[in-house]
């Protein structure tokens, strides 16, 4: 299984960004797909995934911000980020688990990770 994300970069408060993330090694079509973000100093914290049977979710965070995207024939996953501000600033990890979260409670962990791209909003 491999995760490689692409599109991180520098951009000012106010500006777009858009990340993809290339999957493969699995059945893609069977897969949550999601990102997570990590801040200096921070935690790792959600922001958004996309279940095969489901919709989106995302955190309170970046709701109406923040789009995510699957492409299933692509096997692809984007992440569109809109307004950003130096909050959302730091390495974002595209993730991949077999199973849905809205059927756990409690944490979830997923399964798959990349290597993670760098997001830097300044001020």
């Amino acid at each position: 299984v491999q995760l490689v994300e692409s599109g991180g970069g520098l951009v000012q408060t106010g500006g777009s960004l858009r990340l993809s993330c290339a999957l493969s090694g699995f059945t893609f079509d069977d897969y949550t797909i999601g990102w997570f973000r990590q801040a200096p100093g921070r935690e790792r914290e959600f922001v958004a995934y996309f279940s095969s049977a489901g919709g989106p979710k995302y955190a309170d965070s970046v709701k109406g911000r923040f789009t995510i995207s699957r492409d299933n024939a692509k096997n692809t996953a984007t992440l569109q980020m809109n307004n950003l501000t130096p909050e959302d600033t730091g390495v974002y990890y595209c993730v991949a688990d077999p199973n849905n979260p809205e059927y756990f409670s409690g944490t979830f962990d997923f399964a798959f990770w990349g290597r993670g791209t760098q997001v830097t909003v300044s001020s």
